[in-house]
């Protein structure tokens, strides 16, 4: 890369912080929720991207991951009085404990056996939430409300308050850059070679001296972190949870992210949280009957014209403006 790529990647960070730093006040209150969503799908689907994009294991069952960093923060916040900033590094080493757990068992498994070992916890979770012994500490059916944390300052800017909503807007901002930078610093060294090692050649990776076992637990239990810290940062944000709102189509939902956005691609995250937070509305207004066919089609439409994913389309795109704009031999 150089120096005017640096200073065009510089200049187009800054211009996209601005952006996004300002763009709460110009919208209304509901279109901020709606963001806050988009910023916690965003770090689910970059944890499920570090286990299938980078590392190729097979999950369905990252909906389940995600219901308990929710109940995580929750419980902690309704019966502990916990500050819920301070809950969401618990519900991520919560989630890491169960997600090294899960990786044992996902040793022995690979593929479409994995696959089904991960949907069964994604089946499980949701109704072990009800089991009439937890009601006391998960609210089992009702589920728990909580009050949304109010910010610690007020100002206005284009005569629109730093509301709740606002405020919960930068703070999840805020551990998002947190997320990702962790992931960017993961995947780009010795420990992003050896998951894409693993998962291209895993018998090559083994005889590199790359220890197959640890790697595939440790990744197992990342990816879930990353996930129950989304969970416990939506839980906060919807100020509610309950067992049916982490049904197995959650899961699905991630994995089409992670598709969408593109495979082993960090950027890619955030594209794929894009689209399963606003095309579900868009097929809605479009055809209030079937809203979900409308929905397969632009699955079908994105998978056609975008076989890598968003990520991909753009790296491409941008591969040939590089090589476009590249001096000629001979000039």
């Amino acid at each position: 890369m150089n120096t005017i790529d640096r200073k065009w990647i510089w200049i187009g960070g800054l211009i996209t912080l601005a952006v996004l730093l300002v763009l709460p006040f110009l919208v209304k209150n509901y279109r901020v929720f709606q963001f806050n969503l988009v910023i916690v799908y965003a770090i689910a689907v970059l944890g499920l991207n570090i286990l299938t994009g980078y590392n190729g294991q097979f999950s369905l069952g990252h909906g389940a991951f995600y219901a308990i960093g929710a109940y995580t923060s929750a419980i902690l916040m309704d019966q502990a009085g916990m500050p819920y900033w301070l809950t969401l590094p618990l519900a991520a080493l919560v989630c890491f404990t169960f997600g090294v757990l899960m990786g044992f068992p996902a040793l022995r498994l690979e593929g479409h056996f994995l696959a089904l070992a991960t949907f069964a916890l994604a089946l499980a979770v949701p109704q072990l939430l009800k089991y009439k012994k937890l009601e006391g500490m998960t609210g089992g059916v009702q589920g728990i409300v909580l009050a949304k944390p109010e910010p610690p300052f007020t100002f206005r800017l284009f005569d629109q308050p730093l509301n709740a909503d606002r405020w919960l807007y930068f703070f999840s901002l805020f551990v998002a850059l947190i997320m990702f930078l962790i992931a960017w610093n993961l995947l780009r060294g010795r420990v992003g070679r050896a998951l894409v090692a693993i998962r291209d050649h895993p018998i090559a990776a083994s005889a590199m001296g790359i220890n197959l076992p640890v790697f595939k637990t440790i990744t197992f239990g990342v990816s879930a972190a990353f996930t129950g810290v989304a969970g416990a940062l939506g839980a906060i944000i919807v100020a509610f949870v309950a067992p049916d709102s982490f049904t197995v189509f959650l899961s699905i939902t991630f994995l089409v992210g992670v598709v969408i956005g593109g495979l082993a691609s960090i950027p890619g995250a955030i594209f794929g949280a894009i689209f399963i937070q606003f095309v579900p509305n868009i097929a809605d207004e479009i055809s209030k009957s079937a809203p979900w066919a409308i929905y397969g089609i632009f699955l079908i439409v994105f998978m056609y014209l975008m076989p890598f994913g968003v990520s991909g389309m753009f790296a491409r795109l941008f591969a040939r403006l590089r090589g476009a704009g590249a001096p000629t031999a001979g000039r």
